[in-house]
């Protein structure tokens, strides 16, 4: 099989039995000979399991689970990007931890892997170097009930009148950042960022406004813009109303973020965290997560420079507090350099995952499958105290997130998960 072959296989895009359920689940099988032989027989979606060999390194490619959108919890409804579905991690979870053992994601952006382990009764453990990561991921761990939201929406000094940022009038009514602006404020004083423990409702509603912000529909506080996982610059949204002869319209702010909350809180219930953690440090030496903690670690780090975290974010961290030129997000531009964190960041999972334990880093597609990034990951983990088990990859009918961006489905963006599955040795 060439490398094109393992990108992009034609006769694995099925259209009849894409959205038939799995079968039922293995369970636990941490043992290799019993994770790697169940992925070699995996045949959920009507197909078999693609063995081959490329570079040295065993490929296993097939359909591991379903390319159809929001089939996972509605708490998991948090947009932030180039996330994984929650499937991932759950494909995981499911077959290599028992509950109560912990499960780590050191780039934990929205925190699907540890808000998904905590909704299998499992440890979540968590970080990312942007505290923005914290403030999406801790409240849905600990949620309040929406007669708490409410509440503590009640108490917000709305009719106050601060001074407002006037270029972010591109964005919304006069009066919607008017409440925005007092909205943050109450925050940033109820509930300061180096707070650890903030009241559950209040961070749980700021939470929820920093995923309103912008976005294309009346469910955000923003004017129409795209896509609803960043903020375009100023000067972009500026072109955006002119071509679209928009103006921003009239937002509630406390009415939008109580109807989020009644959609995302509607399984809350079927959370069971035991003593989370969740740190913001960098991933190569996340010392808040303590040595041997974790069972399974489920993780996707920033692929080259392709996605300007800090610039996607800029508005989410004005409105939170946080100084985001501070925040030293890695963005290699080459491939040694990104070899060289890959390392950093491996070399400290062989301390948080205890032996015997596994670790499944996703990749994904880079340049048009030219960088084959997962080959960087396997050299990285050659010297370290991991078994290499085998690159998993998930191939995918279609993207959702490239139509987003204007990029025709499997013509372009991810289409595939890849993921290099190590074992602690």
């Amino acid at each position: 099989m060439t490398d094109a072959a393992v990108h992009l296989r034609p006769d694995l895009l099925r259209s009849d039995d894409l959205f038939a359920p799995p079968r039922a689940s293995p369970g636990f099988v941490a043992a290799r000979g019993d994770l790697l032989d169940d992925l070699r027989g995996f045949d959920a979606f009507g197909a078999a399991t693609i063995e081959t060999v490329e570079a040295g390194i065993p490929y296993l490619v097939n359909e591991y689970w379903t390319a159809r959108q929001r089939q996972a919890a509605a708490i998991h409804e948090i947009s932030y990007r180039a996330c994984f579905k929650p499937q991932l991690p759950a494909f995981f979870i499911d077959r290599l931890t028992r509950p109560g053992e912990g499960v780590y994601d050191p780039f934990m952006g929205r925190g699907t892997t540890p808000l998904q382990a905590a909704l299998m009764g499992r440890r979540p453990l968590g970080n990312d170097i942007n505290p923005l990561s914290t403030l999406l991921t801790r409240p849905r761990l600990t949620p309040p009930t929406l007669g708490d939201v409410a509440a503590r929406l009640a108490t917000v000094p709305w009719s106050d009148s601060p001074l407002l940022r006037e270029d972010l009038l591109a964005f919304y009514h006069p009066e919607t950042l008017r409440e925005l602006t007092v909205l943050r404020a109450w925050l940033l004083r109820e509930a300061p960022l180096d707070e650890s423990r903030p009241d559950p409702a209040i961070d749980w509603i700021r939470m929820v406004a920093i995923n309103r912000l912008t976005g294309h529909s009346p469910g955000f506080f923003s004017v129409y813009t795209l896509p609803p996982n960043q903020a375009v610059s100023v000067e972009s949204q500026v072109k955006i109303n002119a071509k679209r002869d928009q103006i921003p319209p009239r937002r509630d702010i406390a009415k939008l973020i109580l109807k989020k909350s009644r959609s995302l809180l509607g399984e809350a219930g079927h959370i069971a965290v035991t003593d989370p953690v969740l740190t913001a440090q960098d991933a190569r030496d996340a010392s808040g997560i303590a040595n041997a903690s974790a069972t399974l670690v489920v993780t996707s780090p920033p692929f080259l420079d392709i996605v300007q975290y800090a610039d996607d974010n800029w508005l989410r961290c004005w409105f939170a507090g946080i100084d985001v030129a501070a925040v030293d997000i890695s963005m290699a531009r080459t491939e040694a350099a990104w070899i060289a964190m890959v390392t950093g960041v491996l070399t400290d999972l062989a301390r948080i995952v205890r032996p015997g334990g596994h670790v499944a880093f996703e990749v994904g597609e880079v340049r048009r499958g030219k960088v084959l990034l997962e080959r960087l990951v396997w050299a990285a983990a050659e010297r370290l105290p991991f078994e290499r088990l085998a690159v998993m990859v998930n191939q995918q009918e279609f993207t959702k997130t490239a139509n987003c961006w204007g990029v025709s489905n499997n013509k372009g963006g991810t289409n595939t998960n890849r993921i290099v599955l190590l074992r602690r040795s």
